[in-house]
């Protein structure tokens, strides 16, 4: 048998100490001999070389990919989600393009029959405002907001404000309602047509010589009436009487002895005075009454009903001095027509 053979160690190697402690497994190498033909080697020789090879382990095939997925016993797979094909482009139509998307329409269409949206409005034109009345019709009937739009809150001091609002117009409604009576009427003298009515007797606080208060009715503008004192005569007063109550609309009141313009500096003017009303019931009722310094009649609104008597007290006056005293040339008093019905 030959010598145990090692295998060759560098002596540079870092392991060299290592690999002197550790023995290494020797092979038995056969004596060199003279080469011969493979074909007459021998048994021992091709073991021997057999046990210098080194098994490689072979790689193995890849498993083929299964061609359906696994799926958990009893739970079927969700279909996929089919992608229908644009369809075939409609034939065209005589007839006014959809304002959305130009594809033509017959005219009795009202909605596009491509896309479905209104024939009747375009895209980023300004509706018109329809009226109030139209508009209270529709309050409870408004389209609905596009996707993705939400309709605005009303909120804040806006919604406030609409609650206040509709407060005041049902107080206005039910102010209205008891007082019906009194706006027709009130609506009736407005438009009713005029007629003078004469006072059935007058009396005065007191009177100047020569001019009764009877003169302020006579529809004379020439004559006046007077108190017979001189300055301002606050206090003084002139009364008109009805013997069966009247409905009274207007009043005129000339100042001054007379209608002429030359006239007013001769006597003081009234300016303020208070007209004390008394009804059928007893009832009295203070209205004051401010003229100008003009000459000619003054009217002025005197609305009042079932007047019995009307008492003027004068308060002030223009034009007043020492020598002067308040002078009225006439008083009239105006009803309803009695053409205009009761």
């Amino acid at each position: 048998m030959g010598e145990a053979v090692r295998g060759p160690v560098s002596a540079a190697s870092p392991t060299a100490a290592r690999a002197e402690d550790v023995p290494l497994p020797t092979v038995p190498v056969a004596p060199v001999a003279p080469a011969a033909s493979p074909a007459g080697a021998t048994p021992d020789a091709r073991a021997r070389a057999r046990a210098l090879l080194v098994p490689v382990a072979g790689q193995r095939a890849a498993a083929p990919a299964p061609d359906v997925a696994p799926v958990l016993p009893g739970v079927p797979a969700a279909a996929r989600p089919r992608v229908q094909a644009p369809s075939a482009e409609p034939a065209d139509e005589a007839g006014p393009p959809c304002p959305w998307c130009e594809v033509g329409n017959r005219p009795d269409r009202h909605f596009c029959r491509r896309c479905g949206m209104s024939l009747a409005e375009r895209p980023g034109a300004p509706k018109a405002r329809r009226p109030w009345w139209r508009r209270i019709r529709n309050v409870g009937n408004r389209p609905d907001p596009w996707a993705g739009e939400r309709p605005r809150l009303r909120r804040g001091i806006g919604r406030g404000l609409t609650w206040v609002a509709y407060g005041l117009a049902l107080t206005l409604v039910i102010y209205g309602a008891f007082n019906v009576s009194t706006a027709w009427s009130a609506a009736r003298d407005h438009f009713a047509k005029r007629a003078q009515v004469t006072p059935d007797s007058a009396e005065a606080s007191r009177s100047f010589d020569g001019h009764p208060p009877k003169v302020l009715f006579d529809k004379i503008n020439n004559s006046w009436w007077g108190p017979g004192v001189s300055q301002s005569a606050d206090g003084e007063w002139m009364e008109a009487r009805f013997n069966e109550p009247t409905r009274l609309l207007d009043v005129l009141i000339t100042s001054g002895i007379s209608t002429k313009a030359s006239d007013l500096s001769e006597a003081a003017l009234p300016h303020r005075m208070d007209a004390i009303i008394t009804t059928a019931d007893g009832k009295q009722t203070t209205r004051q009454i401010t003229l100008d310094q003009v000459s000619g009649p003054q009217q002025r609104k005197f609305r009042a009903q079932n007047v019995v008597s009307v008492r003027f007290v004068i308060r002030s006056a223009f034009n007043v001095g020492a020598d002067k005293q308040v002078s009225i040339a006439e008083i009239e008093f105006f009803t309803r027509s009695a053409t205009n019905g009761t």
